[in-house]
């Protein structure tokens, strides 16, 4: 995925009402940017620290830049929560997630379980449906460890039991988290956060839904998906 136009690059002063942010940019002039992510960003929301800001693509917007990169730990990390649906789209139609390949069509958002839509929905006329929920990573406090959740995510526990549900009925399931950093090597999930997650996990593990993690190459022009890593869900 590549941005539309140049990254401008700030300074964050504060982050507030969660999807907004103040900053200052490189020529002092102050703004408000969108802040496209619900989640606590714990550790990439300190004032002071380098951002990128995306132009919005109409002049006219309410708000004149997104917040998409926070420098964290010397390196770029993707903010942005909208962005992983994409990443991976784009990454299916390149072959680059092999445990993917070989459907025929894909839909987006499509209805199922209660009242939720499934990120994707991979289809192909020889094999089961398959079922990809989608979560963005973007937590690391251990060098090299990325965690999800960031905050407690009671919708995200109620996605691991429909997607249990689904493998019930015969179909495939996949819940694909996609790391939005350069610097780790494998995903766990932080159980002193959310350990209600981690029981759904749990409950979805054993019915036998599948759990994939990719990391991206992330960088001021691009964000790409590029190699898979291990995840270890019952770490500490």
């Amino acid at each position: 995925m590549i941005f539309h136009a140049p990254l401008e690059l700030a300074r964050l002063e504060r982050r507030y009402k969660r999807f907004l942010a103040d900053v200052t940019l490189a020529d002092g002039r102050a703004v408000t940017a969108h802040c496209a992510n619900p989640g606590a960003m714990l550790g990439l929301a300190e004032p002071g620290m380098t951002i990128g800001l995306l132009p919005a693509r109409n002049p006219k917007a309410k708000l004149p830049f997104s917040w998409e990169l926070c420098h964290a730990d010397g390196d770029w990390v993707g903010i942005n929560t909208g962005r992983p649906n994409r990443l991976v789209e784009e990454a299916l139609l390149a072959d680059a997630i092999p445990e993917l390949s070989g459907y025929e069509t894909h839909r987006r958002e499509v209805k199922y379980g209660e009242n939720s839509r499934i990120d994707l929905l991979l289809e192909t006329s020889d094999r089961p449906q398959c079922y990809v929920e989608v979560k963005n990573v973007h937590l690391m406090r251990r060098p090299g460890v990325a965690e999800f959740p960031d905050s407690v995510t009671a919708r995200g526990a109620k996605h691991l039991d429909e997607l249990a549900a689904m493998v019930s009925l015969g179909h495939r399931a996949v819940m694909l988290f996609v790391v939005q950093r350069n610097d780790c090597a494998s995903l766990t999930l932080a159980h002193d956060i959310d350990p209600k997650y981690s029981e759904a996990m749990s409950r979805a593990v054993s019915a036998g839904v599948q759990v994939l993690c990719y990391s991206c190459h992330v960088g001021v022009t691009e964000i790409s998906i590029n190699r898979r890593l291990p995840f270890d869900w019952q770490g500490v």
